[in-house]
């Protein structure tokens, strides 16, 4: 099976029993502390995922610091859970997954904006609630700078790309005057 259905599995799994018991964002907020914290000590995580460490000694480290975190039982379950299946390995992505998942289930998407320079305010909003409208989904933007660009915007939802940078429109115009058209 692969990394990105097994990821996938559990992170519906996990979100059903969110939905069940009311703490869908609860967990959210837990898987996302937990990941922070395998960021903040990328040892704990070594010592956890690496399979030369003997199996019983891993777990006990990782139950003592699953003891000292304040998280749901649920969230400790789950967690370890993942270290019993040998699925360890994949809680990064089943956190991205998660976070799909409930976004979806919030009817919110998530897109990525870049621009050559920053965008005033009411720029910003007026992109923001073309792509709401345009995807019937109220739209998470999140804003980068590429000076690269040169003008105009490239907005990432998903695997749609809508490019409307000044840059893309010159290679276009270049891409047309090699093969004789006119521009």
């Amino acid at each position: 099976m692969r990394s990105s259905a097994i990821a996938r599995r559990y992170a519906k799994a996990l979100i059903l029993i969110g939905n069940q018991d009311g703490q869908a964002e609860k967990y959210r907020e837990e898987l996302q502390g937990f990941i922070d914290l395998l960021d903040a000590q990328p040892e704990f995580e070594q010592i956890v995922s690496n399979p030369l460490f003997d199996t019983e000694k891993r777990k006990h480290v990782l139950t003592a610091v699953l003891g000292r975190l304040d998280i749901s039982t649920v969230m400790k379950s789950f967690i370890t859970l993942l270290f019993q299946k040998k699925r360890f390995i994949y809680i990064r992505d089943i956190n991205v997954n998660y976070h799909k998942l409930a976004d979806e289930e919030k009817g919110i998407v998530r897109a990525e904006l870049v621009s050559a320079t920053e965008l005033s305010q009411g720029s910003f909003e007026k992109i923001r609630a073309s792509l709401s409208k345009m995807t019937g989904r109220d739209v998470v933007l999140e804003a980068k700078q590429d000076p690269e660009l040169i003008g105009g915007v490239v907005t990432k939802i998903g695997d749609l790309v809508l490019d409307g940078s000044i840059r893309t429109q010159l290679k276009n115009m270049r891409e047309s005057l090699k093969r004789g058209e006119s521009v």
